[in-house]
């Protein structure tokens, strides 16, 4: 069954927190990264004050009635920054529900989202070793640079370089 791709309403912002922790990829499940990570300013930055800047956008995946993924952007000075003028992605899904195509609808939407509201481009960081970096390329991301632990992968948002579905 495929999940409902909305925008977020602004009183649903507050679950951006738990999804933001969902994102951090845990490259040991027996292990958990602690939740208290989300709280780095570092961290936060993806989350704080939500929807108050412009370039804020915001997708969920609702199935089963609940909420169970969110694909959101924002210029900020984060982990995957390329240039002032360029949101960065976030993205996530409830273990639950990864791995069905779920995660690869959200990056379209936002994608076309992007692309509508006049975007160029958008960036990302991915650690080298999560299995999302395989979704993020067959969406159009590439990859531009890389540091010890992540590479920072950008997408083109022009016409030329949408996908046809």
């Amino acid at each position: 069954m495929k999940a409902i791709i909305r925008a977020m309403n602004p009183q649903e912002y507050p679950l951006l927190r738990e999804f933001l922790y969902q994102a951090i990829f845990q490259r040991d499940p027996q292990k958990p990264i602690p939740r208290s990570e989300i709280d780095q300013p570092s961290v936060r930055i993806y989350i704080n004050d939500f929807g108050q800047l412009p370039d804020d956008h915001c997708l969920c995946a609702k199935r089963d009635g609940q909420i169970i993924g969110a694909v959101w952007v924002r210029n900020i000075d984060g982990f995957g920054t390329v240039d002032d003028q360029t949101p960065e992605f976030a993205i996530s899904l409830l273990p639950d529900y990864r791995g069905q195509g779920i995660g690869t609808d959200l990056m379209e939407a936002m994608l076309d989202e992007l692309r509508q509201a006049g975007y160029q481009r958008t960036s990302l960081a991915v650690q080298k070793d999560n299995y999302a970096l395989r979704m993020y390329q067959k969406v159009g991301f590439k990859i531009v640079g890389e540091n010890q632990e992540e590479y920072i992968l950008v997408c083109e948002l022009t016409r030329s370089n949408e996908k046809n579905h």
